[in-house]
């Protein structure tokens, strides 16, 4: 440890060095255009001001444009930044209808102080030069998850290796032992950006080959850009070091115990010894309710007249599906949580004095820390829980099982509208005029623009709430849309297995949907990497859907438990990684 240690800190006096030995003009020197000024502009200003539709009629993509102005007259006025609006508008307060920019970080006083310096020294800005917009990176969005996942660890208040710091703003621009860390405008006179850029094989390279660098382009390019671009990092945002997702140790062992533990609960033998149960999970006050589905046979898919019909509903084809539990209620976040935060389980346990000692569940992988609170301001508590992907989907569904004793999954597609048809042949189960939907459904028309508390609407025939609306529920299968066109007739609960990340199935529509035809027994929905677009991390997290905040789960319990194989089938997709 100590040896690595005195590594690290030699590491950064060598890096450090190269950072003073090249280190930034003092304030007296003149700002420079090219490498202070257009990268700022471009990033921050240019949205709304280039060529295309500029705010005010005002342009910034030339020094005479600037000068001229807009509706509100000349925004540059050189060597008077106080009767400029281009610097006025920076420093405005925040949520002034004038603040430039408008969206994402305001400028740093950095920033906007070496704006005011070049206006005052004249505002030189080659006639060559035109600008063009660039994308602004946000710290929060894009830098933040880089450094928390691959610096933060080892720089970091009482591990600061080298005497560097990169957990607050001050400390990363302040540097370590030996000089600098950033030095805005200049990636290439900061070693945090350089010595990403190096060999693997060089002993400057951050994070370490053995730490998992080095980083891919598109990390050391954010990096980069954003330095360029003044380095903004909002005053007050400390980092925390965060792991790499990891999908689990021993998987095989890890299923054998669950069914191992599964095989050991006393359980109904047949249908007809099938009841409706709720259950506490063990060591919580937290409870979930199941409903028996009878087995039976149904043509799946909907008959070509039906309105709203589309091409993936069809052929329609006969299907047999064996009895199975199903959830009465989408997957509360009471329940959901317990599987996010290991600590709030943990505590509960306490409180009913039940020791925490379940040594099977422990060894479920666990989704990591989300980065954004995950009810977007809707409710937790009895509301569903949302956002989830479908390998956490499936990892839920295993961890409860390790917990209860019972084997729980997904539903297949054919299962979740066998249920929802609930043995009848129309559109919905309640008929054809989707004008009843708001008796047994929340969408886009009822809903006041969020989801809402499980099982206020009417139950379906089968003591199922919220099958359509509220919240869409996952599936097992992989989506494709010509999957009923390859089932033979009578097809034993049919399950297409997955060989991509996307898309997956889910079902059943949602609060926000309009098109009451998407809540239709038959309608499908397909799973798009535009679900996590806003995920901040990269990779992708395998656990949040950032974008699909009205994505869900429902339980499926099988009265029939399967090999041990085929359970980790059933729970690990082997896709989950983009």
């Amino acid at each position: 440890m100590k040896m690595n240690t005195l590594k690290c800190r030699a590491v950064w006096a060598a890096v450090a060095a190269t950072a003073l030995a090249t280190s930034i003009a003092p304030a007296a020197d003149k700002v420079d255009f090219a490498t202070e000024i257009k990268p700022l502009l471009e990033s921050a200003c240019l949205t709304c001001h280039g060529t295309e539709k500029p705010k005010g009629d005002l342009q910034l993509t030339t020094r005479a444009m600037a000068i001229k102005g807009g509706e509100k007259g000349a925004s540059l006025v050189p060597g008077k930044a106080a009767e400029s609006s281009l610097y006025k508008a920076t420093v405005l307060p925040p949520g002034h209808d004038d603040i430039m920019p408008p969206k994402g970080d305001p400028l740093t006083k950095w920033q906007a102080d070496t704006l005011k310096r070049w206006i005052d020294e004249g505002a030189q800005w080659p006639e060559s030069i035109t600008l063009a917009k660039v994308q602004r990176f946000d710290f929060a969005k894009d830098v933040k998850p880089i450094l928390e996942f691959e610096c933060v660890a080892c720089h970091r208040e009482g591990h600061d290796r080298g005497g560097l710091r990169l957990d607050s703003r001050e400390h990363a621009f302040k540097g370590g032992d030996s000089g600098l860390g950033i030095v805005a405008f200049h990636p290439k006179k900061s070693p945090v950006s350089t010595s990403t850029m190096v060999s693997p094989e060089d002993d400057k390279l951050m994070p370490p080959a053995n730490k998992g660098g080095p980083m891919s382009k598109d990390k050391i390019d954010t990096l980069a850009k954003w330095i360029e671009q003044g380095a903004s990092w909002p005053d007050g945002l400390t980092l925390s070091p965060k792991k790499r997702e990891e999908v689990g140790g021993d998987e095989k062992a890890t299923v054998a115990a669950i069914h191992a533990k599964i095989l050991k609960e006393p359980a109904a033998k047949s249908q007809a010894e099938m009841k409706g149960y709720t259950n506490f999970i063990p060591g919580t006050t937290v409870k979930y309710s199941m409903v028996p589905i009878p087995g039976g046979e149904y043509l799946m898919g909907s008959p070509a007249g039906e309105k709203g019909r589309r091409d993936d509903e069809g052929p329609q084809h006969m299907v047999k599906i064996p009895p199975f539990w199903m959830g009465q209620f989408e997957v509360t976040w009471n329940e959901y949580e317990l599987f996010m935060y290991p600590d709030q389980e943990k505590a509960l346990t306490v409180e009913t004095n039940n020791p925490y000692l379940d040594k099977v569940s422990d060894a479920v992988s666990r989704p990591t820390k989300p980065y954004v609170e995950m009810s977007f301001g809707m409710g937790k508590g009895e509301f569903p829980a949302i956002s989830m992907t479908h390998h956490a989907a499936s990892k839920y569904c295993q961890w409860l099982s390790a917990k209860t004793g019972h084997f729980y999954r997904l539903p297949t597609e054919a299962e979740w509208e066998y249920a929802a048809r609930a043995g009848t042949k129309t559109a919905y189960f309640f008929g054809d005029d989707p004008a009843r939907l708001k008796e047994f459904a929340w969408t886009a028309h009822n809903s006041d623009f969020k989801y809402q508390k499980v099982g206020r609407k009417k139950a379906s025939p089968w003591g199922l709430f919220d099958i359509y609306g509220n919240v869409i529920e996952w599936c097992l299968d992989q989506y494709d849309p010509a999957f009923y066109s390859k089932s033979t007739g009578g097809a034993v609960n049919p399950w297409n297995k997955s060989t991509t990340p996307y898309p997956h199935a889910a079902r059943g529509g949602h609060w926000d949907d309009e098109d009451y035809a998407l809540f239709r027994s038959a309608s499908r929905r397909a799973s798009s990497a535009q679900w996590k677009q806003q995920d901040p991390q990269l990779p992708k997290s395998i656990w949040y859907h950032t974008d699909a905040q009205w994505l869900g789960i429902r339980l499926v319990r099988p009265l029939e438990v399967p090999l041990a194989d085929e359970m980790q089938k059933l729970w690990n997709n082997g896709v989950e990684r983009e």
